[in-house]
């Protein structure tokens, strides 16, 4: 049997239900759900989880983290003997950790509740856990996807392409980025201080796992049709579209700085070469067209600098790249305010010198041929000791220590 123990709402969830596990039982593995609305899959789903605990002989507990249920869900896991979690905040990474901070044991396995995954074949999971690998991923391309159990663009265009990006991004073992059914220690996603509530928080916990230098491996997996009536909650280009967004916003490096650097130096290369004349069909124009893209590319370069100081100091992404850390260090507000002043004055000694050629022409007509060699970098002097100016005090604003 089971009893009703009162709520504690304290972190958005709150353990509802105990199971009747003797209180002495030390606890190895949790199995945790995350549900809405799967009636029809869910006592499936937790017998085969406990058949396999019985069956291997290990001392663990099933956990359903129900995210407002209104179909009886929260029923039927207490009628199998589960442990309920009722969790109040929306979203499939809240129901994930209600269920992994309710967890007893320090080896966890998560799954859907959709019957579309192998329950009662959890041992090469707890075995690489037991070897001391800290993230265990299924692989469902390796252990086999059954017919219609997963969408043709999913299969062969969707989960491919994010799991490359994911791989070039964030460099790690895994082949299948988002298989659903994956092992890991409590302690060692907890030390990770997930934060996303919504579906990116599968892809949360292998980005920062990688970037925490946690070990992770990957162990093949089945996957079956799932076994509702109903359409399921995936939108697969909504939701991976967020998968992809996600990744790009925990990689500054891919967003703002290499794309930042080779606008950067295409506009150097472009600009020396054409300050001491017209080359070929290119001319001021192209100069032109050559400074824009380079303000372009350092305000990107700026941008990744911030962005990566904001995510470590905000517990998004950990510190793991020495040049940024160098920065941070070095940089100050007053560096800052020097190299931007420096290129401002420059600015305005090469401005005073094309009024000097304008003044030798008795302020007539020039030629803007010559002219614009030296107004069109003036401007662009101007445009980026302000960027470095403002940038630096912003970074300043980040840098301050807080509670």
């Amino acid at each position: 049997m089971t009893r009703i123990k009162k709520a504690d709402w304290s972190n958005s969830s709150s353990l509802s239900l105990e199971s009747s596990a003797s209180p002495n039982q030390t606890i190895e593995l949790s199995i945790v759900m995350p549900c809405l609305n799967e009636a029809e899959t869910l006592e499936t789903c937790i017998r085969k989880a406990q058949s396999y605990l019985e069956q291997n002989l290990v001392s663990g507990e099933v956990i359903v983290a129900d995210n407002g249920s209104t179909d009886g869900s929260q029923q039927i896991a207490i009628a199998c003997g589960a442990k309920l979690i009722h969790v109040e905040e929306k979203g499939y990474g809240s129901a994930l950790m209600a269920g992994i901070n309710a967890a007893a044991g320090p080896y966890i396995v998560m799954g859907d509740a959709d019957d579309s995954y192998d329950f009662l074949g959890l041992n090469p999971f707890l075995q690489e856990l037991r070897a001391g690998y800290d993230l265990v991923m299924g692989n469902r391309f390796k252990g086999g996807i059954q017919k219609n159990a997963m969408p043709f663009l999913n299969r062969y265009l969707g989960n491919p392409v994010l799991t490359g990006i994911g791989k070039l991004l964030f460099p790690n073992p895994c082949g299948d980025f988002h298989c659903g059914l994956r092992g890991f220690r409590k302690d060692a996603i907890n030390s990770l201080d997930l934060r996303t509530t919504g579906m990116e928080f599968a892809s949360e916990m292998v980005v920062k796992a990688v970037i925490s230098k946690l070990r992770v491996t990957e162990v093949p997996t089945t996957l079956s049709p799932d076994g509702r009536s109903r359409p399921p909650h995936l939108r697969p280009w909504r939701d991976g579209w967020r998968h992809l967004r996600f990744l790009l916003l925990y990689s500054p490096n891919w967003l703002f700085l290499y794309p930042g650097l080779i606008l950067s130096a295409l506009a150097c290369v472009t600009t020396f070469v054409l300050l001491q004349g017209p080359k070929w069909v290119f001319d001021i124009h192209t100069l032109l067209f050559a400074s824009a893209s380079g303000v372009v590319g350092f305000q990107a370069i700026i941008f990744a600098v911030l962005t990566n100081q904001f995510a470590v100091s905000e517990g998004l992404l950990m510190p793991r790249k020495r040049l940024f850390r160098n920065i941070s260090k070095c940089f100050n507000l007053e560096l800052g305010l020097l190299i931007g002043g420096g290129l401002i004055a420059l600015s305005l000694l090469m401005s005073a010198y094309s009024f000097l050629i304008w003044q030798q022409s008795s302020f007539g007509p020039l030629e803007p041929s010559r002219v614009m060699r030296i107004v069109i970098p003036s401007a662009t002097f101007l445009i980026l000791g302000f960027q470095i100016i403002f940038a630096s005090f912003f970074m300043s604003i980040l840098s301050l220590r807080r509670k």
